[in-house]
């Protein structure tokens, strides 16, 4: 599959959101409605800004996966479920490491293909929180890049 990264245009920001609920509800199986409802307006209101955004998209030009990065951190991975397995969230992730310097990332513990995505990239685990960056008992891995 050809992927182009490139910087999300405000108008693409709907679709990042999309994307966002669609994975989420694809691989956070522990994560309650009620706490989706209160992430997904932050999105676009403290998340995102707080980023540098880089989206893949397919040669028709849709959005198939976005990355937010931060310092040496990935601060946000979110690919299509549809696009699952196929290249994308790798091509992010490479284009982190290699264009932006990333060397961390934060995973939910809750999430083990997730885990082992990172883990197959590179990625140890360093340390553990109990919870999560908004407080909630979802246990957080931070991984660092071991090479």
């Amino acid at each position: 599959m050809s992927l182009t990264l490139d910087t999300p245009a405000p108008d693409d920001l709907p679709t990042l959101v999309e994307i966002w609920e669609a994975a989420v509800r694809a691989t956070h199986h522990f994560l309650p409605e009620s706490d989706l409802q209160v992430i997904k307006p932050l999105l676009r209101e403290q998340y995102f800004p707080a980023v540098q955004l880089t989206c893949a998209r397919d040669e028709a030009g849709r959005i198939l996966g976005f990355l937010g990065h931060a310092e040496d951190s990935v601060e946000m991975l979110f690919v299509d479920p549809h696009s699952h397995g196929q290249g994308v969230g790798r091509r992010l992730m490479q284009h982190a490491i290699d264009a932006l310097g990333a060397t961390r990332v934060d995973v939910n513990e809750q999430n083990p293909q997730a885990v082992g995505f990172y883990q197959h990239l590179g990625f140890v685990i360093t340390d553990r929180s109990r919870l999560d960056g908004g407080g909630r008992p979802f246990p957080i891995l931070h991984m660092a890049l071991s090479r």
